[in-house]
């Protein structure tokens, strides 16, 4: 496992939390994602591990779609279309694993970001 860094220098992370910075766009459409859960009965199956596990599935769909593809060839329109339903995919465990973490998926990666530029890699 990688090193763990405090996303906020007092390690409490509550800035990262939904609050009312938080973009209404980015509310209204977790909402929107429950209420589809909710009507599919698919509650019981969004704890966290299942999410993680689901997460990582789709992460490998994405990767699926450059297999064996030279990397200086351009995506074809249909698989440029494949990979954005795929990146939807993604986003929208990651958003029902920020919503029950109450996270603001933003503020994290802006946290994150900050610890990276003080980082450095040896490439």
């Amino acid at each position: 496992m990688g090193k763990i860094h405090n996303l906020e220098q007092n390690g409490s992370n509550q800035n990262l939390q939904v609050d009312q910075k938080t973009a209404q766009q980015y509310q209204d459409a977790v909402k929107h994602l429950q209420e589809f859960r909710e009507g599919q009965g698919w509650s019981k199956y969004h704890n966290l591990k299942d999410l993680a596990l689901s997460l990582s599935l789709e992460s490998s769909e994405v990767l699926e779609i450059f297999q064996w593809q030279a990397e200086d060839i351009p995506l074809t329109e249909q698989k440029r279309i494949h990979l954005e339903e795929e990146l939807a995919d993604v986003l929208t465990y990651t958003f029902f694993m920020c919503d029950q973490l109450n996270l603001d998926p933003v503020k994290l990666v802006e946290a994150k970001t900050k610890i990276n530029n003080r980082r450095s890699w040896d490439v």
